[in-house]
């Protein structure tokens, strides 16, 4: 299939017109900045704030709050000390958007402790948006990030315990992925996305969450979106892009995200077994979020205060 109609066909049901080339009548949030992340990082949030304090943009923020669970060891999904894959490798994958639709990623990337800054360099550094495996590691390398084995005593522990019956971890047993959206105090959005990935995976599998319109869209003049779940899933159907464009079409935040998922909802005849949740911002700086089952949550920041969000699943 070509590119073209590829993209083409990603758009049925939707109108070209406004969808695509049609100016947003969303207001400028007023009340900025504003912090959304998944689940309950509080430091992460906190360290955005920091970042914002110190006259850092939205990039820089969004940045800074995912560098923090990277570093923490006891943190199974994210950086160093992520459950492995199926052969005992961390690999991890990360992307950054800015307000301006520059963007980078990395996937596959392994004993390189933040690949969000990694991410961050493919984007101002290069004319590319992703590098992988090996030439990710290279890449980091050549601009000064130290190698560090990413294999904790405790992830390795893990490892070992699964080994001995090699039972594959079913998506929904954890949560794997921290997605921060951002708002800085021009009205600016940026992103970012970091995981490292489905526990026990196939060596060489890469999720949504180095994919820019899966796991992470932004777009200055609507609102920006983020996913956190199966991320085959979320890939099918680019639900970061489809999230933010069906706000620019006027659905509030949480409605964009209700409709993304129900669309996840009848490609599985009504009972997906798996979970996926997305946030997201409006440029006018209303938040929500909505996932598929059980339940999810994520952490808003603005005002000078943060709040823990808990929403129930659809199904």
């Amino acid at each position: 299939m070509k590119r073209r109609d590829f993209f083409k066909s990603s758009l049925i049901g939707v109108s070209l017109p406004s969808f695509l080339f049609g100016k947003s009548t969303v207001n400028r949030n007023k009340n900025n900045p504003i912090i959304i992340t998944t689940w309950d990082y509080p430091s992460a949030n906190e360290a955005a704030i920091k970042t914002l304090n110190n006259n850092g943009n939205a990039m820089d923020a969004a940045e800074a709050g995912c560098r923090v669970l990277e570093a923490d060891e006891k943190n199974i999904y994210i950086g160093i000390g992520s459950l492995p894959d199926e052969t005992g490798k961390v690999t991890l994958d990360s992307c950054v958007m800015d307000s301006n639709g520059n963007c980078g990623s990395v996937a596959f990337l392994q004993n390189i402790v933040h690949p969000v800054s990694v991410a961050r360099k493919v984007m101002e550094d290069t004319k590319h948006v992703m590098l992988v495996g090996e030439g990710a590691r290279k890449f980091a390398i050549s601009k000064g990030f130290k190698q560090r084995n990413l294999l904790t005593k405790e992830s390795r522990k893990a490892w070992r315990d699964w080994l001995k019956d090699r039972r594959q971890m079913t998506p929904h047993e954890a949560h794997d992925t921290i997605s921060m959206l951002v708002q800085d105090d021009n009205g600016d959005l940026a992103g970012a996305c970091t995981s490292g990935g489905w526990a026990y995976k196939l060596h060489g599998r890469v999720g949504d969450s180095p994919i820019i319109g899966a796991g992470l869209f932004v777009d200055n003049e609507v609102g920006s979106a983020a996913a956190t779940g199966l991320g085959e899933e979320v890939i099918k159907t680019t639900g970061s892009f489809l999230v933010v464009e069906l706000m620019r079409q006027g659905y509030s935040p949480t409605k964009a995200c209700e409709e993304a998922l129900k669309r996840v909802i009848k490609a599985h005849n009504g009972n997906p077994d798996f979970q996926i949740g997305y946030i997201a911002m409006r440029k006018d700086g209303e938040v929500g979020s909505a996932c598929l089952k059980w339940s999810f949550g994520y952490m808003v920041s603005k005002s000078g205060t943060s709040k823990f969000h808990e929403v129930k699943g659809l199904l």
